[in-house]
């Protein structure tokens, strides 16, 4: 962690700002960075620790951005709670999830496996119908 990132979460912990005014303090840092060490090619080297959503897309002219930003420490803890579920909740639960329509089986979601996926991010393509649209999605 950089100095003035440092001190922006000291000021917020002190609550000399608010969560807001940090949030804009560090956009501005990283506004600041060289284009190399913030291209989204060059994953940093580590445990990442969010996994991010980037869609920009051109409609009628105008451009549009959605960037979704979501904490892996979140999806890890829901992995490991999963694991606390008993087995028939969880058959309720993959009943339901079928009957919506999401084929997807909650026993067998492990911990390691989401590691696994992490790992793979960046291999990801999404493909859009919309040619103007790009899609990334990775880990940071």
């Amino acid at each position: 962690m950089n100095e003035q990132r440092k001190d922006i979460l000291d000021m917020l912990a002190e609550g000399k700002i608010t969560a807001e005014e940090a949030e804009q303090l560090i956009a501005a840092l990283e506004r600041d960075q060289p284009p190399a060490a913030s291209s989204l090619d060059a994953r940093p080297k580590g445990r990442a620790k969010y996994l991010r959503v980037v869609v920009d897309t051109l409609e009628n002219g105008e451009p549009g951005r959605v960037n979704v930003r979501v904490p892996l420490q979140l999806l890890r803890a829901g992995v490991r709670l999963a694991a606390l579920i008993p087995p028939q909740a969880l058959g309720q639960a993959n009943a339901e999830l079928k009957k919506s329509g999401v084929p997807f089986d909650l026993t067998q979601l492990k911990p390691e496996q989401l590691e696994a996926l992490v790992e793979h991010l960046d291999e990801m393509t999404v493909e859009v119908d919309q040619p103007d649209a790009k899609v990334r999605v990775f880990c940071e």
